[in-house]
């Protein structure tokens, strides 16, 4: 499938507080289940169905100055502030991040890694139905499988999108999902999950702003509701799908054992590294993404 090229618009984006896109740029592309190209250093490139009418769209994100984020949108005319704000919340720009450098004030940890990456917010899933479906994708096997999985999916069922001079492949829209027969390597047990996603996405029941605005644990609990979704992808998906700024994910076993190591307590259980986290607030998701980047980092140099 694929989309007519479309003249680009632009809008901009107001930062409120540090932000270096380079950096996001530069996550984005080592992503392994986004696994985009990049084309323009110093630019993001980005294809996604937009929320909720599910259109195919791209978008060119170009950083004017420290305040700025000039959006190149690329889709029908008519949806550019909507476009906007998704890659907006995408970038974690839709949150002011002036209070940010106070977390590392009062943690000298959290300080550490802000120094060791200047400016990077947490760059997320193109929304909650995306993040859910990797979810899905993700479960039980190896990352690498995943990757596969996902690409294969986007390559067979996806949109193909003219994002200025580049061609993407924006993920597979709900409708097209739930009408999903098979896909090789990917289990009877996962289609019926995802197929479950698309129809509740479809259903308006993946609604970032609505899942951000209710109070945390019933937003876990709400989206424990879907097929396949336990406590760990509940929260990947109000963290990095919703973009929630201040969620501690307490499933995360693999950020458990990076913050063990960081405050030199191996024996630390999720219950005292929760109350660590507290001096994150409101950004325990930001900080949290950083000990997962710093990690992550760590481990490929000592390969």
């Amino acid at each position: 499938m694929t989309t007519t090229e479309i003249p680009a618009r632009c809008g901009e984006i107001a930062v409120r507080g540090g932000f270096d896109l380079t950096a996001a740029a530069r996550f984005l592309t080592g992503f392994a289940p986004a696994g985009q190209p990049e084309a323009e250093p110093g630019a993001l490139r980005v294809a996604f169905p937009l929320d909720g009418e599910w259109t195919p769209v791209g978008a060119v994100l170009r950083q004017r100055s420290p305040g700025e984020v000039a959006v190149e949108v690329h889709g029908p005319p008519g949806r550019e502030s909507a476009v906007v704000a998704q890659v907006g919340r995408m970038c974690s720009l839709d949150v002011d991040g002036t209070g940010f450098p106070d977390v590392g004030a009062r943690d000298p940890v959290v300080s550490l890694l802000q120094d060791l990456h200047p400016g990077l917010r947490p760059v997320l899933f193109a929304s909650p139905y995306e993040a859910a479906c990797w979810a899905v994708l993700s479960h039980r096997i190896w990352m690498t499988q995943a990757v596969r999985l996902r690409r294969r999916l986007t390559e067979c069922h996806g949109t193909e999108v003219d994002v200025g001079g580049s061609t993407l492949r924006a993920f597979p829209v709900p409708a097209v999902l739930a009408r999903l027969e098979s896909l090789p390597g990917l289990s009877g047990p996962k289609l019926q999950r995802l197929r479950g996603i698309a129809e509740a996405a479809a259903a308006g029941l993946l609604d970032a702003a609505a899942l951000r605005a209710m109070p945390v644990e019933e937003a876990l609990k709400q989206l424990q509701l879907l097929p396949g979704i336990g406590r760990f992808s509940a929260e990947l998906i109000l963290i990095r799908g919703a973009g929630h700024p201040d969620v501690f994910p307490r499933g995360e076993n693999r950020l458990h054992e990076i913050m063990r190591e960081a405050y030199h307590l191996p024996d630390a259980g999720a219950e005292e590294l929760t109350e660590i986290a507290e001096a994150w607030a409101p950004f325990r998701s930001w900080a949290s993404f950083l000990f997962r980047v710093e990690g992550e980092a760590r481990m490929r140099e000592s390969r």
